[in-house]
């Protein structure tokens, strides 16, 4: 299996990225991004570009790729509606246009949010634009497209939240994660299970196409 990884510096992308050099069926591993990820592997590559929002004069270097994990995302704090239109929708539409076309047999899994708004008409700025984003992902044509809505998620193996804030929260409810994930556990996820249930929407598929997180947990059982 060969795999495209968007977002490998951040959290989430940090524990997939893990996950997916641990496991035997995937021979490579390709991550995109605007920075180098600081790590070496022989299954892993690097594409590093300086505009993410055109990927046409690179589509070689994306062709031949089995699964697409995107897990490139921003906060929507002080952004516009349109500002977050560009860094969230815009974005991850250009890539997953330029993919449908080099790899018209891709899985392809897009990280959004649990509150994510499918109707594109709630009161809240950043669902409403997840809601969007999602459903013109649904039209592209892939083999498959998943849609990943977590909550809470413990950053283990080392993994950290590039957001300050972020930090900041896990660091304080660090001892405290554990006890909760063990009282809410389809309410709370690891970075590990994360990356392990995108394995499986690959491997084998999955019931629907939107996950929440008890979805997602229950593919990792």
């Amino acid at each position: 299996m060969k795999v495209l990884l968007f977002g490998a510096t951040g959290m989430v992308g940090q524990g997939v990225l893990r996950e997916c050099l641990q496991d035997a069926a995937v021979t490579l591993v390709q991550t995109v991004g605007r920075t180098p990820i600081g790590q070496q592997h022989s299954k892993l590559r690097e594409l590093v570009l300086t505009d993410m929002h055109d990927l046409s004069a690179v589509a070689a270097d994306l062709t031949g790729f089995d699964a697409c994990f995107f897990c490139l995302g921003a906060t929507s704090a002080g952004l516009t509606e349109a500002q977050y239109t560009r860094v969230s929708y815009d974005l991850t539409l250009a890539a997953a246009e330029v993919l449908a076309r080099c790899n018209p047999q891709m899985v392809f899994i897009y990280v959004s949010g649990a509150g994510t708004d499918s109707s594109e008409r709630g009161s809240s700025m950043w669902a409403r634009v997840k809601g969007r984003t999602e459903n013109a992902l649904l039209r592209q044509p892939f083999k498959a497209v998943y849609l990943f809505r977590p909550g809470v998620i413990q950053p283990l193996d080392g993994v950290q939240s590039k957001t300050g804030s972020y930090r900041i929260f896990y660091s304080l409810a660090k001892p405290l994660l554990p006890l909760l994930r063990a009282l809410l556990p389809n309410q709370i996820l690891t970075t590990r299970q994360v990356g392990l249930a995108m394995l499986h929407c690959v491997k084998a598929g999955a019931p629907q196409a939107v996950l929440e997180s008890r979805d997602i947990r229950a593919l990792t059982l």
